[in-house]
This record gives structure tokens, sequence and C-alpha cells, in this order.
């Protein structure tokens, strides 16, 4: 399936976008670097069991261990201390990577209810992209039934776009399903 994915980005993409931003190599061609999936855990500050299950949940949808992030500083109105555990994020590369991606486009997100398509106007001004989720059910590995709360997360897809629109055309061109 992941392959799939990367051999039609290889043979059908790059001579489309080379032939729409008039580029002259191959290397030009923009490329998804990297996908960071990062799942914010406020919560653990009170009960630190809550994180294993974060941890569990993000480990089944990227099929890749997280890494638990901490407080970079202490903030007292939120009973945070530096270094405490307040989330978990992994970052996907390689084959892991254009499968994840083909999983939240053709399955994941026709999942979500009233989906009309994801915005065009969450680029960052240098190609990248960010998507935030409010649920982790919408990924069919998660059983509803094992569910103690509804987690959201952000997926951030890293390309190698310069501008947004170079971005915007890769992505539609793999198969995003931008809002029309």
């Amino acid at each position: 399936m992941a392959a799939r994915m990367k051999d039609r980005f290889l043979n059908d993409i790059t001579p489309a976008l080379m032939q729409k931003f008039n580029y002259t190599t191959v290397m030009q061609v923009p490329k998804i670097e990297k996908i960071v999936i990062n799942m914010g855990v406020g919560e653990a500050v009170a009960n630190s069991k809550v994180l294993d299950t974060a941890v569990e949940d993000l480990r089944m949808i990227s099929g890749q261990k997280p890494v638990v992030t901490r407080a970079k500083k202490s903030i007292a109105g939120f009973k945070l201390r530096e270094n405490m555990p307040i989330g978990v994020k992994v970052t996907l590369r390689g084959e892991r990577m254009y499968y994840f991606l083909d999983k939240l486009f053709n399955v994941s997100l026709p999942r979500v209810r009233d989906f009309r398509g994801v915005s065009t106007k969450a680029f960052d001004g240098r190609g990248n992209y960010t998507l935030g989720l409010k649920e982790q059910l919408i990924f069919p590995e998660i059983e509803y039934d094992k569910v103690d709360k509804v987690r959201g997360m952000d997926v951030v897809i890293v390309t190698t776009a310069k501008t947004d629109e170079e971005a915007r055309e890769l992505l539609t061109q793999m198969g995003m399903p931008f809002a029309k």
C-alpha cells in the first residue's frame, strides 16, 4: 500500500509537478520529508497513567514507539513543573510515513463526521501543512470500547517545498482531500 503511493509519487506526480512549475531537474521537485504526530496530554500533570494510554494509542496509530515530551519551564497556574511529562510525539519517515499518509487520506479522514475536506489555509508559509484532529477514534486501529478519553492530535506534514502553492499541489496530487 505504502509502496504504491511512493511509486505513484515517482512515476506520476513528479513529472506533473515538473511540468506545472517548470523545474529543470527532478531534484527541484518538492517531496514529503517527514510527518510529526503530536498528542498533548495536559491531564498527565495530575494522573501519570493517562500518559501510558496516550503512548499506546499513538503507537498503534503510527506503528512506531512515541517519545514522551516534557515541559520546558514551570507554570504555577497549570501546576506544571519543569521536566514533567505533558505529551507524546512520533516522527515518521520513509516507508512508515507513506503508509500513514495513505491510511490518513483514504481511511481515517473519510471517517470524520460531516467531513467536507481539510482546510487549505493550514500552511505555514514555508510549505509545511498542519492538520488538527479532534479525536483518535477515526483511526481503524483504535477500538472504541477500550478508549478511556477522547484525545486530539496534531499531524504536521513537513515538505521540501519552498512555497505554500507548491506544497498544496504536491499534497493534492498525493490525494489529500482538500475542501473545495
